[in-house]
């Protein structure tokens, strides 16, 4: 992955959001919250890997498969594929 530095750090930010998540369900389960809370904090954490995943292949899409040297997939291809994406990963 060659991502600029803010880049890295937006991505490294989004990680470390869902591992606070993923620590809040491990004391919820250990104090035995209810267990709407838990799976509401279940569903967060789903949506924040799923955030990720998605801006980590969007950027692969762009970055690395789209043509830029005559090699790869026509930009627009790229485009239409992150919006497929997107759209997948909602």
């Amino acid at each position: 992955m060659s991502h600029s530095e803010r880049e890295k750090l937006k991505l490294q930010h989004r990680l470390k959001k869902i591992r606070g998540q993923f620590d809040a369900i491990e004391r919820a389960l250990s104090e035995e919250d209810d267990c709407a809370k838990i799976l509401m904090q279940l569903s967060a954490v789903r949506g924040g890997v799923n955030g990720l995943m998605a801006e980590v292949l969007e950027d692969h899409l762009r970055l690395h498969l789209a043509d830029r040297d005559g090699k790869g997939i026509a930009p627009d291809l790229a485009e239409d594929l992150v919006e497929l994406v997107r759209s997948y990963l909602k």
